[in-house]
């Protein structure tokens, strides 16, 4: 049986550990890390090691800190681990993060598709940072666009939303959801159909519509009727949009496929253009 490990300090949005955070961001090697990951939608240890010109088993262990604080999500894909920044991360630890990234003053090329082998070796090398321009300084000072997905169980539609959009739109805009009757689970339709199309599903769970009523948001989605007409009363105003999608509960995982490439299809693009991202 697989040694259970502890789980990361900061699962839901507006749970961070503020402590936690900024003895994260004390050590200079996790701050390059944190700005690496910050330009992409998610980074190989194979990556991030070549570009900092640091031991694999060192920058692992840098990994583990960041995980453990809640501030990056880690996939197995073969031989390697990827890494991505938490999407459900509060808009103040972002803008701090995008701040200290600014400071840093550098980016990563993109790396060539194949750059990890299957064998576990580099098939090519990995480029190093490259002075920040100003292009890309523009790019990098947006602070996300905040976007809650809400639904009646959150197990499923809401969910599947969730991760899309965070994939989709990386950078762009941080996906949360919600449910106004939270399941204890989230659909294993759901994670399968996310799984066949590589993307990470680590930290999606049910939550309660309730713990994002004080959150900054900048757009509510409802993809079920039940939950439009039970949508709270947010204490600002934000703007919301109604978009249903098909419940695949009970059904085959064809179901759960079909769900997620027509959330793909018609979500995406009207998140996009509500948000003029």
């Amino acid at each position: 049986m697989a040694r259970l490990k502890a789980q990361p300090r900061v699962a839901l949005a507006g749970s961070l550990d503020e402590q936690a955070f900024f003895d994260a961001l004390a050590d200079p090697i996790r701050r390059r890390i944190l700005a690496l990951l910050l330009d992409a939608d998610e980074r190989c240890v194979c990556e991030l090691h070549g570009a900092l010109a640091a031991p694999q088993p060192k920058v692992s262990r840098h990994l583990g800190v960041l995980r453990e604080a809640g501030l990056v999500l880690a996939r197995r894909n073969g031989v390697w681990m990827h890494y991505r920044i938490h999407p459900q991360l509060p808009t103040w630890a972002l803008r701090v993060m995008i701040h200290m990234r600014d400071g840093i003053g550098e980016v990563l090329d993109p790396v060539p598709l194949g750059a990890c082998g299957p064998a576990g070796d580099r098939a090519r090398p990995v480029p190093m940072p490259r002075p920040i321009t100003a292009s890309t300084e523009s790019a990098m000072t947006t602070t996300p666009k905040t976007v809650l997905v809400l639904c009646t169980g959150n197990s499923c539609r809401s969910q599947m939303a969730e991760a899309l959009i965070n994939h989709d739109l990386a950078g762009l805009v941080r996906a949360l959801s919600a449910g106004t009757r939270p399941q204890p689970k989230v659909a294993d339709g759901a994670l399968e159909a996310l799984r066949l199309a590589d993307i990470p599903t680590e930290g999606l769970n049910p939550k309660d519509v309730d713990r994002f009523l004080d959150q900054d948001l900048d757009l509510v989605v409802t993809v079920c009727d039940n939950a439009k007409e039970s949508c709270p009363i947010f204490p600002r105003p934000v703007r919301a949009i109604h978009l249903p999608f098909h419940d695949p509960h009970g059904e085959p995982l064809e179901s759960f496929l079909a769900v997620r490439d027509d959330i793909r299809a018609r979500l995406i693009p009207a998140v996009r253009e509500a948000l003029g991202v």
